[in-house]
């Protein structure tokens, strides 16, 4: 799952993506293969952390899997 962090609060790709031209014909991120198509990775900040990514608009998404701890 993709959230998107801000300094204050954690927002759903929902609320941000469908204005974006880069989303996909639904208004959702590019995600494919466990890959973000229309940003680039920033990789981890520590161990058991998310990966995290920097879209075309600034934003910077964390891919949340139910499985870290």
């Amino acid at each position: 799952m993709l959230v998107i962090l801000t300094e204050e609060q954690v927002l759903s790709p929902r609320k941000i993506c469908p204005g974006c031209l880069m989303a996909d014909h639904s208004g959702f991120p590019r995600w494919q293969g466990g890959k973000l198509g229309c940003g680039n990775y920033l990789g981890r900040r520590g161990d058991n952390q998310p990966e995290l990514y920097e879209c075309q608009m600034g934003f910077v998404l964390a891919s949340i899997d139910s499985d870290l701890e």
